[in-house]
């Protein structure tokens, strides 16, 4: 497994786009959703498994589930990892239409997920999730990497979870950024910070 760890590379920034919603309440700060699309040479029942069960979302997802997503009113605890500071949040799951349509909040982001039959078997997944301008291409970088372990996984292969700081220091981390950032019409982030940076 770490052998196919070290020369895993992700691909070039692709499937994924951003859009402004309207504020909210009054609020000043503006809404995005950012949304992903992956296709999958797995069934949408493979897929979904990976999606809901805490064994499999281990292996790939940015956090870890002490219950079972895959079904609705499941109230459900999700431990951020790798993240500089732990956090916990306990979520209901508002939708499960297995294995079609996935929906709970994490932290407080609208996390949707839909699952559709493409190819003959395959999976075109697409993940809707709310999020802050600032990291909208560090988001878009770092679920492209997580659809990468997701698909290797599902595949047989698998290389173990690559998240945050982590994945950041991961070969082509960074540039998936930057592709994001200029796909997206941003500034690219400097990421980590410079005073995070090591001389």
């Amino acid at each position: 497994m770490m052998n196919d760890r070290e020369h895993y590379r992700p691909g070039p920034a692709r499937g994924a786009q951003v859009r402004k919603d309207r504020q909210q309440n009054g609020n000043h700060e503006d809404k995005w959703t950012l949304i992903l699309v992956r296709e999958l040479r797995h069934s949408p029942e493979k897929v979904w498994e990976a999606l809901t069960d805490p064994a499999h979302l281990r292996e790939w997802a940015p956090f870890d589930a002490d219950g079972n997503l895959g079904t609705a009113g499941n109230k459900v605890k999700l431990t951020t990892v790798g993240a500089p500071m732990q956090r916990v949040s306990e979520t209901t799951v508002t939708r499960a239409d297995a294995p079609r349509e996935l929906e709970y909040k994490w932290g407080g982001f609208d996390m949707r997920w839909e699952l559709e039959e493409f190819d003959g078997g395959g999976t075109r997944l697409t993940l809707w999730t709310n999020i802050g301008h600032r990291f909208i291409a560090m988001g878009a970088a770092g679920w492209h990497i997580c659809f990468d372990v997701l698909d290797r996984l599902l595949s047989g292969t698998p290389i173990g979870r690559l998240v945050g700081p982590e994945a950041i220091k991961f070969g082509g981390w960074q540039q998936l950024n930057a592709e994001y950032a200029k796909q997206f019409g941003i500034e690219s982030p400097n990421w980590p910070p410079p005073a995070a940076q090591k001389p």
